[in-house]
């Protein structure tokens, strides 16, 4: 029994004639942006700053690329590692690389040496497109540097390689965190992803004049909804910077100022936009989030239309939609919404029978969007994708250890996991393979790692650490040991050691009486010492704030008192209004501490004041005085 089709009411979500959905559902993403290329030769596809590619230079690059892929061995089925960071050259490799048949695996050059080749490794790959300043980490395999050949791809022709429509190539593999321990690719074809594109084209009305953003990490599987149906509808892809697709203020700055008319953003940001006051007068008309639990309701009176959708990765990055309205229904938190387009979604019992609306049980996918299992894990696939027992004449449906329950109105109500599983920023989290990492640590008897929610909406890895008898506490060892080999969000954000793991009387770890760590045991060991300068008091007043603590010593690191990414770049916004300096996201990395970062700051201050001229000195002190 299917779900209830998504309720299509709110304005501006239009239908598309259903030969167009199915003739959108049936073909190769790359078939389509060759087409749009064809079409609008001169109209803007990708732009990043100062890159601008037309859809013409997009098209005839990545049909260059593809038939240098040819020449090297890639075709159909063969899988490319992709390791470049979010820009219009990823772009054009992946597009190129469906081009010639095969599939990418998108992986983050920020994340650690040893992880990533661990995914190329375990997924088998033999090509992997990069660029020069990452390419010497990789070794076993062939590493084709982009720059190096830029002179032998740019002779290649500029028609594109011919595609078999016939089959259901791979499109894309993403690496997700492992139950076992470690990270498992996920299978996505190119129906299940022309599924997607389909659905999105049709519900948001995507064409030429869409304006849309690239602004999910390239490993997260929301850059792969973000990127194909807008290049597939022929709509503009704006590439924010890195400081600005973290910060809410500068996003919501650069989405008005760039005319943006759909943007995707993970949920915890998404909760800092619809708070923010906003212009009558954007062009934003979507605003999308995803990948963790939505804990807000947006503001009433907001120019655009905000939407939460909800899927796992093994079912093609959106599996239900909701559009959220300001009027909380109950005490219920926002609904994911119903099932998209040719999607099934099933609340179940553990034998696999569907229970009563409002009953909790666990979400099951099927349909299009349905993956084609883990890569080269044939037992886990077997157990998470089953036969579709309400599809007599087969299918497949995935188990995604969800909880959830049918509310009266056919929309579904998240209930979290029933396992370790968790979103941190967006990305997700097997707890397990943490405690893998931990344990191999010689400073680690047993471990526990959790995801404590002590504020609403703000979610932190916390690992409790059980050292040997008589072993001294290495906690610097410990975290560095962690950097190795695991990306930045699945890093604990305190360290509480404990003399013994609570257990319940049956044995199991109590996780209820697990303690809330303290600030001292969020800080690196040192005594306190207070900010000694005028910048680094107001600096300190900077962080204890953007981090929620009572205090921070100057030498203690952002980051082991709960920082990442997104809050380094609300740091970087507070500096840049509260002292004028501009700093990058990579000085909160480099200089982690109250006393590092001022002076990094004061650096910033004393160029700034040596390239203006003495009438801008001038200017700059006559407003000081007035101020």
């Amino acid at each position: 029994m299917n779900c209830p089709a998504p309720s299509l009411a709110e304005p501006d979500i239009v239908a598309v004639p259903t030969g167009t959905l199915d003739r959108l559902a049936s073909m190769l993403t790359a078939r389509l942006i060759s087409e749009q290329a064809a079409r609008q030769p001169g109209a803007l596809a990708l732009a990043a700053g100062a890159k601008r590619l037309t859809y013409a230079e997009l098209d005839t690059r990545a049909a260059q690329l593809a038939n240098y892929l040819r020449s090297r061995g890639v075709g159909p089925e063969s899988l490319v590692g992709l390791c470049l960071e979010r820009s219009p050259e990823f772009v054009v490799a992946a597009l190129a690389i469906m081009k010639c048949g095969a599939a990418y695996l998108p992986m983050d050059p920020a994340n650690p040496a040893e992880r990533l080749r661990f995914v190329l490794q375990d997924a088998g790959v033999r090509h992997l497109l990069t660029v020069g300043k990452f390419s010497g980490q990789f070794g076993g395999l062939e590493v084709i540097a982009l720059d190096a050949e830029e002179d032998n791809i740019s002779r290649q022709p500029t028609e594109s390689p011919a595609l078999d429509d016939t089959n259901d190539p791979l499109a894309y593999v993403i690496y997700t965190s492992g139950s076992t321990g470690q990270p498992k690719g996920v299978e996505i074809t190119q129906r299940n992803l022309s599924n997607l594109v389909a659905w999105h084209v049709r519900a948001f009305a995507l064409d030429a004049s869409t304006r849309a953003t690239f602004q999910a990490g390239v490993g997260f599987d929301a850059a792969v909804w973000e990127i194909w149906p807008a290049l597939t509808a022929g709509a503009a892809l704006l590439i924010p910077d890195e400081t600005t697709r973290l910060e809410a203020k500068a996003l919501c700055d650069w989405l008005v100022a760039e005319r943006i008319t759909i943007s995707f953003v993970p949920t915890a940001l998404a909760e800092q936009l619809i708070a923010l006051p906003w212009p009558a007068e954007t062009s934003l008309r979507f605003l999308l989030t995803g990948a963790d639990t939505l804990q807000r309701f947006p503001a009433t009176g907001l120019p655009f239309t905000f939407v939460n959708n909800y899927g796992p990765t093994e079912c093609t990055v959106v599996t239900t939609s909701a559009v959220i309205s300001p009027q909380r229904k109950g005490n219920n938190l926002p609904s994911i919404g119903a099932p998209i387009d040719h999607v099934q979604v099933h609340i179940l019992d553990d034998e696999l029978r569907q229970i009563a609306d409002g009953v909790i049980g666990e979400i099951c996918v099927g349909g299009a969007g349905v993956a084609r299992g883990y890569r080269n894990r044939p037992e886990q696939t077997a157990a998470s994708f089953v036969a579709d027992p309400f599809r007599p004449h087969g299918g497949r449906l995935y188990k995604t250890g969800d909880c959830g329950r049918r509310l009266p109105n056919g929309e579904i109500e998240f209930l979290g996991r029933r396992d370790d599983q968790v979103k941190i920023r967006g990305y997700r989290v097997e707890l397990s393979e943490i405690n893998t990492v931990l344990n191999e640590h010689p400073s680690v008897r047993a471990s526990v790692v959790t995801a404590r929610e002590d504020a609403p909406g703000e979610k932190r890895l916390v690992a409790y650490i059980v050292a040997p008898a008589g072993s001294a506490r290495n906690e610097q060892s410990l975290r560095e040991a962690v950097r190795k080999r695991l990306p930045d969000y699945m890093e604990p954000s305190a360290f509480v050691w404990l003399e013994a793991l609570p257990l319940t009387p049956n044995g199991k770890v109590d996780r209820a009486a697990l303690p809330a760590p303290t600030v001292e045991e969020q800080a690196r060991a040192g005594e306190f010492i207070a900010p000694r300068t005028p910048v680094e008091e107001t600096l300190a007043s900077i962080i204890t704030e953007v981090l929620k603590l009572p205090r921070v010593s100057v030498h203690d690191d952002f980051f082991q008192l709960g920082a990442h990414s997104l809050l380094g770049a609300q740091i970087i916004a507070r500096v840049r209004s509260v002292f004028g300096a501009e700093l990058k996201l990579l000085d909160v990395f480099d200089a982690p501490t109250v006393a590092e970062l001022s002076l990094r700051i004061e650096d910033a201050l004393t160029r700034q004041l040596n390239a203006m001229s003495d009438a801008e000195v001038a200017a700059a002190l006559a407003d000081s005085h007035r101020s």
